[in-house]
C-alpha cells in the first residue's frame, strides 16, 4: 500500500478532547488515520496522520 502522510503540532493549550474531535473529523471527512502521536514534556502533541493513495483528488486537511 502506498500511504500519504500529514505531519500535525499541536500546542500545549488542545485538551485531549479537543485534539480526539478534531482528529475525528478529519478522519470522518477526509479518510484520514492516525500513524503516530508523540507527546512531548512541554505538552505539545506531534500527531502523524496517513491515507491511502488513490488516483481521485481528495479533501486536504482543515485546521
Amino acid at each position: 500500500m502506498d500511504y500519504e502522510y500529514a505531519p500535525l503540532r499541536l500546542p500545549s493549550n488542545v485538551d485531549r478532547l479537543t485534539a480526539a474531535a478534531q482528529l475525528a473529523i478529519q478522519a470522518e471527512f477526509s479518510g484520514w488515520e492516525l500513524a503516530r502521536v508523540r507527546l512531548y514534556r512541554d505538552g505539545t502533541r506531534q500527531i502523524v496522520l496517513r491515507r491511502r493513495r488513490v488516483n481521485q483528488p481528495q479533501p486536504g486537511l482543515s485546521y
